[in-house]
């Protein structure tokens, strides 16, 4: 997957509500406009990641599946009015 992400996260193996938490936890230390790029094997996440993905400190750009693996990418303090 090619996208310019600022960070990888890995949350393969990790089952509900962690693969959320250990996100909040690395957005959290990036910028203002970086990609989170998160690598998930949970199939709950991607309820998750949608939900989250909505809110006005992040958004979720793309949500893709690629075999056993969930791939998300989220930007930080995304801007609706740009």
């Amino acid at each position: 997957m090619k996208h310019g992400a600022t960070q990888i996260l890995s949350t393969v193996g990790l089952t509900c509500p962690l693969p959320l938490l250990r996100a909040q936890q690395a957005l959290y230390h990036l910028q203002p406009g970086d990609i989170l790029h998160i690598i998930a094997t949970d199939p709950v996440s991607v309820r998750d990641f949608r939900s989250w993905g909505q809110q006005p400190e992040q958004k979720l750009l793309s949500m893709q599946r690629y075999n056993n693996e969930y791939h998300y990418l989220i930007i930080k303090n995304y801007n609706k009015n740009s």
